[in-house]
């Protein structure tokens, strides 16, 4: 019936399409700027005048737009006065540079945009998407994936399931890429990365998105190494109107959004307004999900010289989950993935879907989390010369993720906490598996009954909340007419509540927690007593963690610019100190919950030149050097979850990058090359790992790998371009080749779940002190030894052909090579005092894909209504996005080794219908 539905709407849109008639058009194109200062302005409003057919322009100021020949266009700008011209000329008209002449009692955008590069002017790499692109392109992929046509870039969906796609960015991963949205950073405070389904609708509300690559010219007082990704939203330049869209697609997606705005009313007022809902049931399966979105952005002029912009989004969740480590090994796909989802479904297959007593849907793997971010912008022109950008804002999260709780091993030697894992090393977990290739929760209630120790199994709830504050304060002067100067503050507050809730017993009375045999009695009166770690635990009460994550983060940061039409440079510097702290409520008593303070003195220097040969050619050049903080898990402190143990070998992580480009501009014809290198000493790396006792194979303890020395090298060179050898044709591409290597051989040292230190690995034994004589070590010769997880060859081609005024077709293709597994460690395969030899992981096999789109634009009773779909895999390529491998082990020689592999999706697509008014 699905498929039935699909094909007739995309041959309706195909007739529709194919139907249409051109009239006399003329396709208008310029480039919209500050008359004073030469800067593009972003996002000002192109219309016809007199209707509400119009776009915006993108970060450069550029725009395209149709009008009807003897028709008037019009451009409106918030600060500036309105541009009309009459278009009386027929086919293609270049109007060149429009400069617009600024409002004497107007304003400038309350948005903060200090982190928008300029084409010709910004010596970084940048690449920025307007909402047309986002609109035509994005269809129901992850919003990671608008980019994945930019150099440089690998975004992925990992488990498949809603929001939980990744992004790598010159082959640093999410949590070394800032993501800020109006200038203001999102990035998780504890550990640094970002959970694409608390921003679900995010694109709905982008007026631009642009990416910096390498150090980028951002300016936050604890910058990137990767580089940045800035989305700014709608606000006071919102153009009045809205719009009601609805879309469906493969695998029961639907979505539902409204949009409407007031546009700057006389007195000062503007209002944006948007919600919508997707559900569905998932390309993978039992993915199910439902999430909602909204935003909202109120913005007042108060007079001449003050503005102020209030802005609240959010995107409250709930979906299931194939978790990131259940992938399995290719043999095991080719067996039991096509054994219960069929050839053509292999790679749907989730080994923790299932169902509990009486058919009720149960899951192991399921997120909930809604995280509003607020923010009040205040702009003040101080003079025609300084002005002063203030961001205050909060975000305040909360939420959770299943977590499975086990007492005690099975007969076999298995934990039954790892029974509730779907696989375990590419290896199929058989424990509750039904005929179907399900997951028996009915099957654990049984189990349960025959315990004399209450549940061997249960459930939590991992709760995360946080509540997070900031304030981020640009002062922008302009002095001998060609330097310009930023100075400001950022101060962020960030307290982060772990705790994990049981919510099912599973048929059980009680359930024991394990992890009470391990605190400490010289920290826990509680834990002298032996009735606490026997104690019979009920749904509603805490097991396994309980405690705070504390984050102080103060910095300042200054710039200067010198600009000319022929040269532009900037020199810039922050100084800034992060501090860490824990409160444990759960493995200590209130004489010992507050852990020791760690304090962080981090800052950077950066510098760059961009040079304009003529109006075709510019080169430019940045160089830096970064001193930043450690991540609060895994850097600050050993084992975050559990102890307050702080890490003995935490140091400032030390970035060295430059970079050189060269671009090329003409009437129909943009590209850009760029080579650069990026050094990483001192980089944070602790694994985790089990201690299996070699005779039982019995778990002992979790072991900490706290590694010291660990450098990485990043180098490449990148092309994109953009094409418009036609007015009905546009052509895009990029290449990407990287050679991202691990160039050292660090030395790992070993403790235990509660941060103490090892003298032996399989018994547990510790040793006298932290790097003491006896303090077991493993030397990991990582030297050139290939980073992992992100594809090091990338290329797209793309073409959008506009037949009429009305319909775009496009056709893209992306290509992945060099894409190697990442890498993981198992500690038995470790010896105490002895180097370990190292592999380059498995070489994953290239891939290419290519995507279509298409849309139609017509009237229905006076209001434009947008018909568009999009295929994404158009031919239902199958290949590998994902894989995990034991380094210690020569994988590159054999895929069999591989585990933790994951299929990229097949075809799917969507239809939309919008109507904008």
């Amino acid at each position: 019936m699905k498929r039935h539905l699909f094909q007739f709407l995309f041959i309706t849109c195909a007739i529709i399409c194919s139907a249409a008639t051109a009239v006399a058009q003329s396709v208008v194109k310029g480039q919209v700027v500050d008359k004073e200062t030469g800067d593009p302005l972003i996002g000002a409003s192109v219309v016809v005048d007199g209707t509400s057919q119009g776009t915006i322009t993108d970060v450069d100021g550029n725009f395209t737009q149709s009008v009807p020949t003897n028709g008037t266009l019009k451009i409106s700008y918030i600060g500036f006065l309105d541009w009309k011209q009459k278009i009386t000329k027929k086919g293609n008209v270049n109007l060149g540079v429009i400069k617009m002449n600024q409002d004497a009692v107007a304003l400038a955008d309350v948005t903060i945009t200090s982190s928008i590069a300029k084409d010709r002017q910004t010596p970084v790499a940048l690449s920025s998407v307007d909402p047309v692109f986002i609109e035509e392109k994005l269809g129901t992929q992850e919003f990671p994936e608008i980019l994945k046509a930019t150099p440089g870039v690998y975004a992925t969906k990992q488990g498949g399931g809603f929001g939980d796609s990744k992004i790598n960015m010159r082959g640093f991963k999410s949590e070394n890429i800032a993501v800020m949205i109006n200038g203001v950073p999102m990035n998780d405070m504890e550990w640094g990365g970002v959970y694409w389904s608390n921003w679900a609708g995010l694109s709905d509300v982008t007026r631009s998105m642009q990416t910096q690559r390498g150090l980028g010219a951002s300016k936050v007082a604890a910058p990137s190494v990767g580089g940045s990704i800035n989305i700014i939203t709608k606000t006071i330049d919102a153009q009045k109107g809205g719009s009601v869209s609805y879309a469906l697609g493969n695998d029961g997606y639907n979505k539902m959004l409204f949009n409407v705005s007031t546009g700057l009313t006389e007195s000062g007022w503007a209002l944006t307004l948007l919600g919508g809902k997707t559900w569905g049931d998932g390309y993978i399966q039992g993915t199910e999900f439902e999430g909602y979105n909204y935003f909202i952005n109120i913005a007042k002029r108060i007079n001449d010289n003050h503005q102020l912009s209030f802005t609240a989004f959010g995107a409250p969740q709930w979906h299931n989950q194939r978790n990131r480590n259940d992938g399995l090994s290719i043999e095991n796909w080719e067996v039991y993935g096509k054994r219960y989802m069929g050839e053509g479904n292999k790679y749907k297959y989730n080994p923790t879907y299932g169902h509990g007593i009486n058919g009720e849907r149960k899951t192991s793997q399921h997120n909930e989390y809604h995280k509003p971010q607020l923010s009040l912008n205040h702009f003040w022109e101080i003079n025609r010369q300084s002005s002063l950008s203030t961001a205050l804002y909060a975000s305040i999260g909360r939420g959770y993720g299943y977590g499975g709780q086990g007492y005690g091993k099975s007969a076999s030697g298995t934990s039954h906490r790892n029974m509730w894992y779907g696989t375990n090393r590419g290896v199929l977990n058989e424990y509750f598996r039904n005929d179907d290739g399900t997951f028996a929760y009915d099957q654990v209630y049984d189990y349960n009954k025959t315990s004399d120790n209450g549940s061997y199994m249960a459930m939590s709830k991992s709760k995360n909340s946080h509540n997070w504050y900031g304030l981020l304060s640009t002062y922008t002067t302009k002095f001998k007419e060609k330097f310009d100067f930023y100075g400001g503050i950022d101060i962020r507050y960030y307290k982060g509540v772990h705790t994990n809730e049981l919510v099912d017993l599973y048929g059980g009375e009680y359930f024991l927690d394990e992890s009470r045999a391990n605190v400490r009695p010289e920290n826990n009166a509680a834990a002298a007593d032996p009735l606490f770690k026997n104690k019979k635990l009920q749904v509603g009460d805490v097991v396994y963690r309980d405690y705070d994550g504390h984050v102080m983060q103060e910095g300042v940061f200054a710039q200067v610019e010198y600009n000319t039409d022929k040269l532009s440079a900037f020199v810039s510097g922050s100084l800034s100190n992060t501090g860490y702290w824990r409160y444990d409520r759960f493995y200590y008593d209130k004489d010992h919950a507050k852990s020791d303070t760690k304090n962080y003195l981090g800052g950077t220097v950066k510098g760059g030149v961009n040079y304009n040969i003529d109006e075709h050619h510019n080169v430019f050049a940045n160089i830096g050097y970064i001193s930043r903080a450690p991540y609060f898990s895994g850097g600050a402190f050993l084992q975050s979850t559990t102890n307050n143990a702080t890490n003995p070998d935490g140091l400032n992580e030390k970035i060295f990058s430059f970079e050189l480009g060269y671009g090329f501009r003409s009437s129909f014809l943009a590209a850009n090359v760029n080579l650069y290198h990026t050094d990483w000493k001192d980089k944070s790396m602790v694994k985790y790992n089990s201690i299996t006792d070699e005779d039982t194979g019995v778990e002992i303890d979790r072991a900490t790998i706290n590694m010291s020395g660990v450098n990485a090298r990043h180098q490449g060179i990148e092309l994109d371009f953009t094409a418009k050898p036609f007015h009905w044709l546009d052509i895009t591409g990029m290449f990407s080749l990287g050679n991202w290597r691990w160039v050292s051989n660090p030395k790992g040292y070993f403790y235990n779940s509660q941060g103490q230190p090892l003298k032996d690995l399989k018994t547990g034994e510790l040793a006298s002190g932290p790097q003491s004589d006896d303090h077991a070590w493993s030397q990991l010769k990582l030297k050139d030894v290939k980073v992992g997880g992100s594809a090091q060859t990338t290329a797209a081609i793309g073409a959008t052909f506009k037949p009429s005024k009305a319909l775009r077709i496009g056709l893209d293709y992306l290509f992945y090579g060099r894409n190697y597994a990442d890498w993981d460690i198992n500690a038995n395969s470790l010896d105490k005092d002895k180097a370990i030899d190292f592999y380059s992981p498995w070489r994953i096999p290239s891939a290419g894909i290519w995507d279509l789109n298409s849309s139609y634009r017509f009237k229905i009773g006076g209001v434009t209504a947008i018909l568009s779909g999009n295929v994404n895999n158009l031919f239902n390529q199958e290949y590998i996005t994902d894989a995990s491998v034991d380094a210690s082990k020569d994988t590159a020689s054999d895929w069999r080794k591989a585990y933790g592999v994951f299929y990229g999706f097949g075809r799917t697509y969507n239809v939309r219908l919008k109507i904008t008014f």
